[in-house]
């Protein structure tokens, strides 16, 4: 297809896209041209010329073997790396440009094996016809700049929808972990999902078990990390795919009793994870929005119904915790990242128990301190937790919220509440009892760190007199510690 058959608008972005790119663009496409090879540029990065995206990392594709890949990059490149090659691409960089290059090829997956077969081909029509969907299966010869688009691509962007350039059933029998990407670019894109797809996405969403964990949580992450992520979990659990990958999730959709006094829990989850979003400062915080995701996964095994027709969820947060802590492990996700977010989801509720500023400025610098490196987004999840339609109920909770952060913010710069010690340190704690480092002195410590959270600031003196009492008491002297 030649570029005159563009809009103009779609023209323009071929020609900034090329402005952008040039010379790299045409040195390698004369590069491989010379060798007797073709390249293009494909995927998404055509794809978000038209969605006026471009980024400095570049998709092409060849019908040149990995190591004439190499072979033709070598002393071109700036540098070159080989990671994917068992997959058929080469990594390579150039003037600030990160480029992967891979070999025409169609893979797909065994019924019996986690990890895809993959095949070379010999055609860019062929490898265009096995990528997941027609938006990613556009391309641009190099260095002719042809447009190829065999399978409606542009059309689909124009209509917003996500469309398998075949069958979708042998699209995702090929590669399981294409619906979750459906549900994935649904998110980042805000597009929906072609009837046909969907309803294949029903019919095999037990396939995407054959997928590691690794490949579904890497979905799963761009999912949420999405401008809509709403949409994306929408379809996943739709679907039926989110009982196999995030069974929690379609677990929140309790029946509502017949008295209709509590709330649907899957729909307020969603409610928070987007009001939480709208609380961030700094772009997407994967951590906030996975505690909002998961807040309240601990409620369906907790529900009781009590008399009068209410509906109890206690100690909710201890359990979601828990199932939160064994998704995240399960998806091998960081240990960093499993122990923020269910920490989170532990004490999301701690607030409630502020009720109108009864709380002492002990009860406060324990939720400091409980909190730790979390308090700034534990902030953001109790406020976006908050989805009552009574606007006065609303509005009270939102100000003894305020007054809170206020003490908070208050003892913070009256004691550095954000490191929060006792007064005396282990070293001091020795000499004051003549007691060897063991585990003596990590009883006294603790006592003199709740100490320095029921009392605040007292002075070393007092501190001391406070240890050596304390030491009596239980019998820890130079003689018996």
């Amino acid at each position: 297809m030649s570029l005159s058959n563009l809009t103009e608008s779609q023209r323009s972005g071929v020609t900034e896209l090329f402005r952008k790119i040039a010379p790299v663009a045409d040195e390698l496409g004369e590069l491989f041209a010379a060798g007797g090879h073709q390249i293009a540029l494909v995927g998404g990065s055509v794809r978000d010329v038209f969605l006026g995206r471009i980024g400095n990392d570049l998709d092409l594709t060849t019908d040149a073997r990995p190591e004439t890949v190499l072979a033709l990059v070598r002393d071109w490149a700036d540098s070159v790396w080989t990671v994917g090659i068992d997959f058929g691409t080469v990594g390579v960089r150039k003037d600030g440009w990160l480029l992967e290059i891979t070999t025409y090829r169609s893979e797909s997956y065994d019924p019996a094996s986690r990890k895809p077969e993959v095949s070379y081909g010999d055609t860019l029509e062929g490898d265009l016809a096995r990528r997941d969907f027609a938006i990613n299966a556009m391309a641009l010869r190099l260095p002719s700049r042809e447009f190829v688009d065999p399978y409606g691509g542009l059309d689909d962007l124009h209509a917003r929808v996500l469309r398998t350039p075949g069958p979708p059933e042998r699209s995702f029998d090929d590669d399981p972990l294409r619906m979750l990407r459906a549900a994935r670019f649904a998110s980042q894109l805000g597009f929906t999902v072609d009837d046909a797809a969907l309803a294949a996405m029903r019919e095999m969403a037990g396939r995407i078990d054959i997928v590691s964990a690794e490949r579904i949580r890497e979905e799963l992450n761009k999912l949420i990390c999405g401008d809509d992520p709403r949409r994306g979990l929408s379809i996943l659990v739709d679907t039926g795919l989110a009982a196999h990958v995030l069974p929690e999730l379609p677990r929140l959709r309790l029946e509502i009793d017949e008295h209709h006094r509590h709330k649907d829990v899957y729909e307020h989850t969603l409610i928070v994870l987007e009001q939480a979003i709208d609380l961030e400062e700094d772009g997407p915080d994967r951590v906030l929005r996975w505690a909002a995701l998961l807040h309240d996964v601990g409620k369906p095994k907790t529900r009781r119904h009590e008399q009068g027709g209410r509906v109890s969820f206690h100690h909710h947060e201890v359990v979601g915790s828990q199932l939160a802590r064994r998704r995240l492990t399960e998806l091998k996700f960081p240990k960093d990242v499993v122990a923020d977010v269910s920490r989170l989801v532990e004490l999301h509720l701690r607030f409630h128990g502020y009720g109108t500023g009864e709380w002492t400025d002990s009860a406060v610098r324990r939720y400091v301190r409980d909190a730790g490196h979390l308090l700034d987004r534990l902030h953001k999840l109790t406020r976006a937790d908050c989805t009552t339609r009574n606007r006065r109920k609303a509005q009270a909770l939102s100000r003894t919220y305020d007054q809170l952060e206020e003490r908070i913010a208050r003892l913070a710069e009256e004691e550095e509440l954000g490191k929060i010690r006792p007064e005396l340190d282990g070293n001091e704690i020795q000499s004051v009892l003549g007691i060897p480092p063991g585990p003596a002195v990590g009883r006294a410590y603790k006592f003199l760190l709740e100490m320095r959270l029921e009392s605040g600031v007292v002075g070393k003196e007092a501190a001391t007199e406070a240890l050596l009492a304390w030491a009596g008491e239980n019998g820890l002297t130079a003689a018996g510690g």
